[in-house]
């Protein structure tokens, strides 16, 4: 407990810490870092001590909050939760470095900045962890406040209606959570004679309610992590905040925060509704694919960068619902596991594409060509996350989409062979981005105007031939310090996933013995 309690407050300390010394921009940025960092050798402690396949939460804990109505504060880490708190660590830093020196909006300090991006850390890992659903509910509305912040302050011209948008969408979707909540701590004080909100023992209690009971407090908890994860039609909130965020903000929106969402229905839709989840199960379905083809389509439509990778996401969060609801164990570990390597493919997706509008000074597609000629490295990073993102072999992707589609197939033949056509799609829009920006001749506004900084040539021979006029700004060396960590996981994660699966798959299969489901081919005596 003291582990993950460490893991909770340090970068909550953190943000006090560059919070107070945010006058002082050099002092905040160092000790902003310098916090991330130790939060990242933190969970690679914890990713040491825990064990797969003993205690179903490990690192535990519970101090009572509001005894008298069953409410603790109560964490706990499963196999699940844990390799998101390490997501989360390895991105944090990451994003600091990608925003060492990113241009933010009059009156805003970088200080003020780094602070609320550690506050946003802090809550996240304590959401992952809690196992108490009031301090779960708390946690989830919690952590929209420096999210908020971070859109509605440092992001760009149409801010604040896209906080704005996003607060509403995600506060009124907790709300209703809230209302399954309160439903099913009344049900247990009904058969128990005593209320609670531990996650543990309302499973047991809400795995035996009648049907209708599961219905609806599944509905309440389905449409608060439908929203967060994003599954159609509950997803517009998405395009705008993706728009207007800063990129290391929308690195943390499409790599951790939506994660809280699928996240949820692994840990407390399917176990304490398992009824309700077998019935409800195709609905999800169709709201899975929908959204892969809907986000696949939108994306190949796109004109702005940044809401490509909005409707990028859309699309792999649909795959992540049909592996989850797919039942089977291999669909589960395939979802749990995208979850992570869609944190890490399109978290550096975005970062190059912001190193793309860091240099162009503009969102729009067409404003882009030919820059491959000019920054090879950046392009070079780009294929990479491209790939990555289209599930190539090889890629850290490729084995959680394999898994999902093997283990749908089994039981959802129909939802799977339909979602297969979001693969193709998914290569088309990643070529097709890969091809306007990066291939050809240098073009467009951004590139013949600003890519090569002051006095860059604006002949795109000139850019390309050595010209004494032009000063190509390809990656530096902090640049390729943000990126090398996700190149080498994408590359390592793809050829050598077990560490990962082995942490997951005990999770997952202790889920679904709680839904109640076997694997086909295991319930036939196969392999």
């Amino acid at each position: 407990m003291n582990l993950l309690l460490a893991l909770i407050l340090l970068p909550l300390l953190g943000a006090v810490v560059v919070a107070l010394a945010r006058g002082n921009e050099p002092a905040a940025k160092w000790t902003a870092l310098g916090f991330a960092l130790l939060e990242l050798v933190l969970a690679a402690a914890a990713w040491g001590v825990y064990e797969p396949g003993a205690a179903r939460l490990q690192l535990s804990g519970s101090v009572d909050w509001i005894p008298r109505y069953g409410v603790s504060l109560s964490f706990g880490l499963d196999g699940i939760a844990l390799v998101m708190v390490a997501v989360i660590a390895l991105l944090m830093p990451l994003v600091l470095g990608f925003s060492w020196n990113e241009r933010l909006p009059a009156g805003r300090s970088r200080g003020g900045f780094f602070a609320l991006l550690l506050l946003q850390q802090a809550l996240t890992v304590a959401v992952f962890a809690a196992t108490d659903l009031f301090l779960f509910y708390v946690l989830f509305e919690l952590m929209l406040i420096p999210m908020y912040f971070l859109i509605g302050g440092y992001g760009g011209e149409r801010r604040r209606y896209a906080a704005v948008k996003f607060f509403l969408y995600s506060f009124l979707g907790g709300l209703i959570m809230l209302a399954s909540a309160i439903g099913a701590y009344t049900y247990a004080a009904s058969t128990t004679g005593v209320g609670t909100f531990d996650w543990a023992t309302l499973r047991g209690v809400l795995s035996e309610a009648p049907l209708e009971v599961q219905v609806w407090v599944f509905v309440g908890f389905f449409v608060a992590f439908a929203v967060k994860a994003p599954l159609v039609p509950l997803h517009t909130w998405l395009p705008d905040a993706a728009q207007q965020a800063p990129v290391g903000v929308l690195v943390l929106v499409v790599g951790v925060l939506d994660k809280v969402g699928t996240f949820g229905f692994l840990r407390y839709s399917l176990p304490l509704t398992p009824e309700a989840s077998r019935m409800l199960a195709p609905l999800v379905l169709t709201l899975g694919v929908v959204g892969v083809l809907y986000g696949s389509l939108q994306a190949l439509g796109q004109t702005d960068l940044k809401r490509l990778l909005a409707y990028v996401s859309i699309a792999h969060f649909g795959f992540i619902a049909l592996g989850i609801f797919a039942f089977t164990s291999q669909a589960q570990v395939g979802a749990a596991s995208y979850m992570v390597n869609h944190s890490i493919a399109t978290g550096m997706l975005v970062l190059v594409v912001g190193m793309i509008i860091a240099r162009g000074g503009s969102t729009s597609i067409a404003d882009y060509g030919g820059m491959a000629r000019i920054t090879p490295l950046l392009g070079g990073m780009l294929l990479v996350a491209g790939l990555s993102t289209l599930s190539l072999p090889g890629t850290n992707s490729f084995v959680s989409e394999f898994l999902v589609l093997l283990g749908s197939f089994t039981t959802r033949p129909v939802y799977t062979v339909l979602a297969t056509v979001g693969l193709v799609l998914a290569a088309a829009y990643v070529l097709r981005l890969y091809q306007r920006v990066m291939q050809g001749p240098p073009s467009g506004t951004a590139v013949l105007d600003t890519l090569g900084g002051p006095g860059a040539a604006t002949d795109p021979e000139a850019a390309v031939g050595g010209g004494s006029r032009t000063t190509p700004r390809d990656l530096d060396g902090r640049e390729i310090g943000v990126l090398a960590p996700l190149v080498v996981l994408v590359l390592v994660l793809g050829l050598y996933p077990a560490p990962m699966l082995d942490v997951i798959t005990p999770s997952v299969e202790a889920t679904m013995s709680e839904v109640g489901v076997t694997d086909p081919v295991t319930s036939q005596g196969g392999n």
